[in-house]
């Protein structure tokens, strides 16, 4: 069963979400807040596998709540829930820990999709609107030292992650088996500390590894 969190300011999206993921019989709804500060602290109460985090709410904004809600349930998941298709602050999100994000309009079964995709620990990294977001908005700085730490293939399996490719896309691009691609994702994120491919993708970006616009 996937336990869910609404964080959400407007009561009709809470309840419209509500009304979609009650009617799955893997998803319940396990608690609901009106902002951020309400977000945290029903979190901490309930402990839910993933949180559904508007990015704008009273109080305390969805970027800030998932920071500090992330950093106390590093098992919780958050997948943010955006307005606009590019939206400066959902790459805040992505620097905060967010898994994904996903726009208010969607149709409800990519709503369903979306929370078993990164209940099941993957980013939601499918919509092409998401390296849009990063390339449009990453802030460029100095060749992270952490790169050094990476091997030549594991730099190039980064690259690949980055243009948003399936550790099957990659096996294909780099001729090798999928298993040995999600080795290298797998060693890309623990030698760099971060939680997820989304994470991934902003660092190669802000690292200078991949370069806005580039198609390598």
């Amino acid at each position: 069963m996937i336990r869910v969190l609404l964080a959400d300011d407007q009561a009709l999206v809470r309840a419209g979400c509500r009304l979609i993921l009650d009617a799955e019989a893997d998803i319940e709804v396990v608690g609901e807040a009106a902002d951020g500060v309400e977000a945290v602290a029903v979190a901490l109460d309930t402990h839910p596998d993933l949180v559904l985090m508007d990015v704008r709410m009273p109080q305390l904004d969805g970027i800030e709540a998932t920071r500090q809600l992330l950093a106390q349930l590093n098992k919780t998941r958050v997948l943010m829930l955006t307005t606009f298709d590019l939206d400066e602050y959902v790459v805040e999100a992505f620097r905060a820990g967010a898994s994904g994000f996903l726009l208010k309009t969607s149709p409800p079964h990519q709503l369903v999709a979306a929370v078993r995709t990164v209940h099941d620990g993957d980013a939601l990294l499918a919509p092409a609107s998401t390296r849009s977001l990063i390339e449009q908005f990453h802030r460029p700085r100095a060749k992270a030292l952490a790169l050094d730490e990476l091997t030549a293939r594991e730099q190039d399996v980064l690259r690949l992650l980055a243009r948003g490719l399936t550790n099957a896309e990659i096996a294909t691009e780099l001729v090798v088996e999928p298993s040995t691609v999600k080795s290298h994702v797998a060693s890309v994120l623990a030698k760099l500390d971060l939680r997820d491919r989304v994470q991934a993708v902003v660092f190669a970006y802000e690292s200078g590894l991949v370069r806005a616009g580039s198609s390598t």
